[in-house]
């Protein structure tokens, strides 16, 4: 875990150079120019990007266009904005998450993109999506509210971890060291909002029948469970008596994913683009803007713990 209190990402240097006006202009003209120009912004040479044709028109929802009109996909935008952000200090960065809870339609989506980017085991869920009905019948209705952790700024489960392995690192995500934690699980007690499980090991194809009609344990389970998973950017085997087995997990904003300059999964599978993610420093992204915004709310914000996620209504 050395790795996630590092300062600077180990890959900063192979981020591309990009500014947020040089990827609108690269993308958002028409013509073989404007083509071949949003390709360079990611590293592609001119002459594939000529050999490839133009890519498919871009264009997002009105209120996710970029200042001055320019039509680009708001995965797109936040893309680039991130990639404005990892340029800079880490500590000058400061990541939240929105949920327009008017776009989500309960696919759970990003609950499952994040078991699978993750390889969460059974009982392990860093996204839930809480479903309740509203109204009298027949005038009833059902709202969606996904639920991942909340990044606060004054998180309760820090000061109660006895060794410290739970921490807010520089650019403010609230992390877990699992070759610290004991799994004494006070963090799941402290959090207010449920967004902590424990990993107690298990799979979801343990047990299955032996060859000898008896119910064997975790040596059977497919092999695809076992593998390894890159939480915080580091390779970890889910192996009996070995980290993260038995310690406290969480959602980390997919911080292995941002750091190479690529949105956290539950970002990229929303079908509504209703998960939106950035840097809230930087006031022209796209973040900053929903932020601003009248119908915007957090979860519990009467116990003072600022998070970082954000919903619109």
């Amino acid at each position: 875990m050395a790795e996630a209190r590092s300062d600077q990402s180990p890959n900063a240097s192979r981020l591309p150079d990009v500014s947020r006006r040089g990827f609108l202009k690269g993308v958002a003209g028409v013509g073989a120019a404007a083509a071949i120009g949003s390709y360079e912004v990611f590293g592609i040479e001119p002459e594939t990007a000529a050999a490839q044709g133009p890519p498919p028109a871009l264009a997002g929802p009105p209120e996710m266009l970029s200042s001055g009109g320019d039509q680009v996909d708001t995965l797109e935008r936040m893309r680039t904005e991130m990639l404005v952000a990892l340029q800079k200090p880490a500590v000058d960065r400061r990541w939240v998450m929105v949920i327009d809870l008017r776009r989500c339609v309960g696919c759970h989506a990003c609950t499952i993109s994040c078991v699978a980017e993750n390889n969460l085991p059974p009982g392990v869920v860093y996204r839930p999506v809480i479903e309740e009905e509203f109204g009298t019948y027949p005038n009833v209705g059902r709202r969606f509210t996904p639920r991942p952790c909340m990044q606060c700024e004054k998180p309760p489960c820090v000061p109660v971890c006895p060794t410290s392995a739970t921490y807010t690192n520089e650019e403010g995500v609230v992390v877990v060291d699992y070759d610290d934690c004991i799994g004494c699980r006070a963090c799941l007690t402290a959090c207010p909002y449920g967004a902590r499980t424990a990993d107690f090991g298990v799979t979801y194809t343990e047990p299955t029948p032996g060859t000898d009609d008896r119910i064997v344990g975790r040596e059977t389970a497919a092999q695809y469970e076992l593998l390894p998973m890159f939480e915080y950017g580091e390779p970890r085997a889910r192996e009996d008596g070995e980290s993260p087995i038995g310690n406290a997990r969480k959602c980390h904003f997919c911080l292995h994913r941002v750091k190479q300059g690529e949105l956290p999964a539950c970002v990229t599978s929303c079908i509504g683009r209703a998960t939106l993610f950035g840097d809230a420093n930087d006031p022209d992204s796209l973040v900053a803007e929903m932020i601003a915004q009248p119908n915007v709310f957090r979860l519990k914000e009467e116990l003072g713990t600022d998070p970082r996620v954000f919903y619109l209504s």
